[in-house]
C-alpha cells in the first residue's frame, strides 16, 4: 500500500521524519491523566461540593438566580423556571428540576404552590408543569443583593451569573447538604434555624459555638459522637415510638434519611426474619406519622421497642462529612468552625451594605448641593454659560464658576457632574424650592451620621440584624429532633426465639438442624444471633454462635443460651482430679469468654472427670449427698455437703477439697435458696433506662415480687417489674420502690367543682402494666403536690373576705385530712379563693427515718407548668362565690359538692 511512506521523499528524510512524528505523540497514559484530574476537579468545584459562604452548589445558585430573575411576586410554573435556569447550567432539565424540588421541600427558600413531594412519605413531586414556585420572604431579604455580587460569564458567554450570592445567614448549616464527588464526599446535617441565628449572635460576641443537628422529621437523636460534624462523627437518630397499650406500639416520627415506606419495609422484613413478631402494621400517615404496629399476643412492647431500634430502620446512624468549597479549594471543617465562617462573612456584606449606601448617600447631598448652587447662583443664566458652543466649553466654564465652592464637596466634581446638571429641564430649574432641597439634605445628613454610627459598631449592628432575623422568621422553627442519649441495644437481649436448638451430648453436637434420632435432646427456642455455652464431662466449657450444626466435644453436660456479664447466674461443680484422685468443689460464675475457645474449669490434668454439675439462674445452692468407695480407713461412708458454704469465685479457681478418698457416686439431696442479696438498681435519668451499674438514682434492692412505682404529671400511676428492658413514660414525675404502706400526701385541682383538693393514701397493688388515675377525671383536673414524706408544710396564697384581702397561710396537710382511700376525693384545701400553692418543707418523723441508701429518690414532686418554673404555680381562677368554710368531712364524689351562692358556704345535697 502506497499509503504508509511517501515515496516522492528521499530515502534519507525518512527516519528524520518519523521521530518528529513520535516527538508530537503524548501517551495514552498522560492523556487519561490529566483529563480525569479535569474531570475531578470540574466535580468538586462546580457539580457536588457546596460552597461555604452561600452554603449552595452551582446548580442551586443558578435556580436561585433564576427565580429572582422572574421574580415579580406571583407564581411561576416550576417547568418554566428551569427553562430559565438552562441558560446557566449546562447539564439539562432532569438535574435542574430534582434539585429545585430539594430546595423547595426544605421549607426555607423557595414558596411551593402544588404538589412538591414528600420527603417524609417518599412520595415524589408532581411534574414542573403542574408545580409553581417563588421566592420567599426570607430569601429575598438574606440572600440578594446585586451591588454585593460577584459575577461571571455563563458557560456559553451569552449571561452573565454570580460567582457566589451574598447570603447573610449561614445557609449551608440550616439545609444541610449531600454530595459525592471524584475523591471525596460532602454530608452535612441540617441544623436549627434558631439555634443557627443564637449561635451566630454568640460567635460575634466572641463565643465558640456549639452546634448540633435538627432535622426536619423530627425523631430523637444522640449526638454524642457528633464530633462537630467531622469525619469520624457520628449521630444516631431513632424514630418516636410511643406504647399505645400493650398490643399496639405507634411511630409518629421516622428518623431522619428514611421514608415510612422504607420503615415499614423494613419492620416487615425484620419480622419475615423472626427478629420481632407482630400481627400486622398500618400505615395512617397523612399530615402527621402514624404507623400503627399490632403485636403478636404475648410480645412485651418493651422488648419490641429496643428491637425496633436494633433491627430495623427505626435507628439509623448517620456519619457527617463536612466538606466544603472555600478559595476555590475543598477543605474539611467543623460545623461550628463553617458558623464562624458565615457568621464572620456576614459582618463582611453588612459593612459592604453599609459602605455602598453611605456613598450613595454621600453623591445624593453632593448633586442636591451642586444644584442648588448651580440655580442659586444663577449659572445657568451666566453669558459664558449660554454662549458655550459645545460641551468641553460648558465644563471649563462650569469649572470656572464652581471653583468658589470647591471646599464645600467631599469629591472633584467631574465632567459627568456637569452633564446631569446640562440635562435638568428648564421647568425643574425654574420650580426649584430652597427649603425643600434643605430639608432633604438635612434628612440625608442624619441618615449619614446613622450609616456611620452602624459602621463605627459594626458587631452590634450585624447582632441586631441576626435579632430581626429570629424575630421576624423565626416564629414556628423551633427544634424538631429531641437531642437524647441513648443506651445502646444488645441485639441478642431483644431478638425474638426464632430458632429452636438441640444437643446430642453423646456425640457433641449442637444447633438448629442436627437431625432428629433418639439420642439428640430439644434444650430451649434461642434466636439465631445468640451465643450458645457448653460444659463437659472433662471439665471443660467453651462459647459458640448458635448455628445449624456444631461440633462442641462429646460427653456434655450442660448447653443453655449464654447471657453475658450475668453475675447472677451460678455454676455449682464437684470434680475429681485426675492426677491426684482428690475431689474438689467449687462455684462460679461465666461473665465473659472469647468466643470458640477452650476454658478449663480444673487443674487441667488428664483423666480429671466431672461428678456433679448444676446451673443455677439466681445463685441458688442445692444439697448434695457424697457417697465414698468402701476403704479400712473410714468409718463414714457417705456425707452431705451444703453448696451454700462454698464462696463464689472465678471460673479458673481450682476449688475446695471435699474428700482425698474416691467417690463412688454423688446424689442430689434438696433444692436450696438464693444465697444472692437483692439485685440493685438504679435508674438513669438521661438515658431513662434501668441499670445495675450505679448510674442514676438508686431504687432500692429488688427481688421477687417487688415493683417499682411511676407516676406521671397528669396524676396517673402504673407499677411495673424492675426489668432492665422497661421503657418508661416522657411525663413520668415520680419512680420509687413500691411500698404498698407508704402514705402519700396530694393537693390537686378538680376540673368539675373547681375546688384544690388535699387527700392523703396509700397506692393500690395493681397488676403490673395497668395505668390507674388517683385524682379527679374530670375535664381540667390537673395533680399540683405529691409528696411520700411524713409531714408535709404548704404555703398557700389566698384571698379573704368579700374584700379579697391577700393573705398567706402554711398548711400542714397532715393536720388537714386522715388517710383515706385512693379514689377518695379529699377535702378542701381552702375555704377562701386561692392565688397559689407553694411546697416550704417536709420531713419524717424520727422514727420514720430510713436507713440511708446511695442517692435515695427525692419523695416529693411538684407538678408545674412550663410558664415559669421559678414562680410558684399559679392557680386557675376562682369567683368568690366558690369560696367556703373548711370541713371535717371526706368528699368522696364531686357530685356532692354543692355552693351556696348567697353566703359562700359549702353545702352536700
Amino acid at each position: 500500500m502506497s499509503d504508509t511512506l511517501d515515496t516522492n521523499e528521499p530515502e534519507a528524510n525518512q527516519p528524520e521524519a518519523n521521530n518528529e512524528t513520535m516527538h508530537n505523540v503524548v501517551p495514552l497514559d498522560g492523556l487519561y491523566e490529566n483529563w480525569f484530574l479535569d474531570y475531578a476537579s470540574y466535580v468538586i468545584l462546580d457539580r457536588a461540593v457546596p460552597h461555604i459562604y452561600d452554603g449552595l452548589k452551582p446548580v442551586q445558585r443558578r435556580i436561585l438566580h433564576s427565580l429572582k430573575e422572574m421574580d415579580d411576586g406571583r407564581f411561576n410554573k416550576a417547568a418554566n423556571v428551569i427553562g430559565n435556569t438552562m441558560k446557566y447550567h449546562p447539564h439539562g432539565d432532569a438535574s435542574i428540576g430534582d434539585a429545585m424540588v430539594q430546595i423547595g421541600q426544605k421549607n426555607l427558600l423557595i414558596d411551593c404552590q402544588g404538589n412538591w413531594g414528600d420527603p417524609i412519605t417518599g412520595d415524589s413531586a408532581a411534574a414542573p408543569r403542574y408545580i409553581e414556585a417563588r421566592l420567599t420572604k426570607f430569601a429575598l431579604e438574606v440572600v440578594f443583593n446585586p451591588d454585593t455580587t460577584q459575577w461571571q460569564a455563563s458557560y456559553d458567554g451569552r449571561n452573565r451569573e454570580p460567582i457566589t450570592l451574598p447570603v447573610k445567614f449561614p445557609l449551608l448549616l440550616a439545609q444541610g447538604a449531600d454530595g459525592i464527588a471524584v475523591g471525596l464526599a460532602t454530608k452535612i446535617l441540617p441544623h436549627n434555624f434558631i439555634e443557627l441565628i443564637d449561635a451566630a449572635i454568640e460567635v460575634l460576641r466572641g463565643n465558640r459555638p456549639n452546634l448540633l443537628p435538627d432535622f426536619l422529621t423530627g425523631g430523637m437523636a444522640d449526638a454524642t459522637n457528633y464530633n462537630e460534624g467531622q469525619r469520624g462523627g457520628k449521630v444516631r437518630v431513632r424514630a418516636k415510638i410511643i406504647e399505645k397499650d400493650k398490643k399496639t406500639l405507634v411511630i409518629t416520627e421516622v428518623p431522619y434519611s428514611t421514608t415510612t415506606g422504607g420503615l415499614i419495609d423494613s419492620i416487615i422484613s425484620a419480622n419475615d426474619k423472626g427478629k420481632i413478631k407482630i400481627k400486622k402494621i398500618e400505615d395512617n400517615t397523612a399530615q402527621n406519622v402514624e404507623i400503627v404496629v399490632h403485636l403478636a399476643p404475648g410480645i412485651s412492647p418493651d422488648v419490641t421497642i429496643d428491637a425496633l431500634y436494633a433491627f430495623t430502620d427505626c435507628e439509623v446512624s448517620i456519619s457527617p462529612n463536612t466538606c466544603i468549597i472555600q478559595d476555590d479549594k475543598p477543605h474539611f471543617m467543623s460545623v461550628n468552625d463553617v458558623l464562624i465562617q458565615s457568621a464572620n462573612h456576614t459582618k463582611y456584606l453588612l459593612k459592604r451594605e453599609l459602605e455602598i449606601r453611605l456613598n450613595d448617600l454621600k453623591e445624593k447631598i453632593f448633586f442636591s448641593s451642586l444644584l442648588k448652587i448651580f440655580i442659586q447662583e444663577g449659572m445657568y443664566k451666566h453669558p459664558d454659560y449660554e454662549t458655550s458652543g459645545n460641551f468641553d466649553a460648558v465644563v471649563e466654564v462650569l469649572n470656572r464658576l464652581f471653583e468658589p465652592f470647591f471646599p464645600q464637596f467631599y469629591r472633584t466634581i467631574l465632567p459627568e457632574d456637569y452633564k446631569k446638571l446640562i440635562d435638568k429641564p428648564m421647568s425643574s430649574i425654574t420650580r426649584f424650592d430652597v427649603k425643600k432641597a434643605d430639608e432633604q439634605m438635612k434628612a440625608l445628613e442624619a441618615e449619614i451620621k446613622e450609616v456611620n454610627h452602624h459602621l463605627k459598631h459594626l458587631t452590634d449592628y450585624a447582632i441586631a440584624w441576626f435579632a430581626k432575623l429570629k424575630e421576624k422568621y423565626g416564629k414556628g422553627r423551633e427544634r424538631k429532633t429531641e437531642l437524647r442519649t441513648f443506651d445502646k441495644v444488645e441485639a441478642a437481649q431483644v431478638a425474638l426465639a426464632n430458632v429452636k436448638l438441640y444437643v446430642n451430648k453423646q456425640d457433641g453436637f449442637i444447633g438448629s438442624g442436627i437431625k432428629r434420632d433418639e439420642n439428640v435432646e430439644f434444650v430451649c427456642d434461642c434466636s439465631d444471633i445468640d451465643e450458645i455455652i457448653v460444659f463437659r464431662e472433662d471439665g471443660k466449657c467453651m462459647i459458640t454462635k448458635m448455628q445449624d450444626k456444631a461440633f462442641v466435644g462429646k460427653n456434655i453436660l450442660h448447653v443453655a443460651v449464654f447471657k453475658k456479664n450475668d453475675e447472677r447466674t451460678v455454676y455449682n461443680m464437684i470434680y475429681k482430679d485426675g492426677e491426684s484422685g482428690v475431689t474438689y468443689i467449687k462455684r462460679f460464675s461465666v461473665v465473659g469468654v472469647t468466643r470458640d475457645k477452650e476454658y478449663d474449669l480444673t487443674k487441667g490434668t488428664k483423666g480429671t472427670r466431672v461428678l456433679h454439675f448444676s446451673a443455677n439462674p439466681n445463685g441458688e445452692a442445692e444439697v448434695v449427698t457424697v457417697q465414698l468407695k468402701p476403704h479400712s480407713k473410714l468409718k463414714k461412708l457417705q456425707f452431705d455437703q451444703d453448696f451454700a458454704e462454698i464462696g463464689i469465685k472465678g471460673r479458673g479457681s481450682m476449688g475446695n477439697q471435699v474428700t482425698k478418698y474416691p467417690v463412688k457416686k454423688i446424689l442430689f439431696k434438696s433444692k436450696g435458696v438464693s444465697t444472692l442479696a437483692g439485685r440493685k438498681i438504679w435508674y438513669d435519668d438521661v438515658l431513662k433506662r434501668l441499670n445495675v451499674d450505679g448510674r442514676g438514682r438508686y431504687l432500692g434492692e429488688f427481688d421477687g415480687e417487688d415493683k417499682i412505682l411511676t407516676i406521671l404529671s397528669n396524676g396517673v400511676y402504673e407499677l411495673t417489674g424492675f426489668e432492665l428492658s422497661n421503657h418508661f413514660d416522657d411525663k413520668m414525675t415520680v419512680i420509687e420502690k413500691y411500698d404498698p404502706e407508704k402514705v402519700y400526701s396530694v393537693i390537686h385541682y378538680d376540673g368539675k367543682s373547681k375546688n384544690y383538693l388535699v387527700k392523703r393514701f396509700v397506692f393500690e397493688n395493681i397488676v403490673i402494666g395497668k395505668q390507674a388515675s388517683f385524682i379527679s377525671e374530670e375535664p381540667g383536673s390537673k395533680l399540683i403536690i405529691i409528696s411520700g414524706a411524713a409531714q408535709v408544710v404548704v404555703k398557700v396564697e389566698q384571698l379573704k373576705g368579700k374584700a379579697q384581702t391577700p393573705e398567706l397561710a402554711e398548711l400542714n396537710l397532715v393536720d388537714l385530712i386522715d388517710v383515706k382511700g385512693m379514689k377518695a376525693m379529699g377535702n378542701r384545701l381552702s375555704a377562701h379563693t386561692i392565688q397559689t400553692v407553694e411546697l416550704i418543707a417536709e420531713h419524717d418523723d424520727a422514727e420514720d427515718v430510713p436507713d440511708p441508701a446511695p442517692e435515695s429518690v427525692t419523695d416529693t414532686q411538684v407538678i408545674e407548668d412550663n410558664t415559669n418554673p421559678a414562680e410558684p404555680k399559679p392557680i386557675p381562677d376562682a369567683t368568690p362565690d366558690q369560696a367556703a368554710k373548711k370541713v371535717d368531712f371526706e368528699i368522696t364524689n364531686p357530685d356532692d359538692i354543692d355552693l351556696d351562692k348567697d353566703n359562700g358556704q359549702l353545702g352536700l345535697f
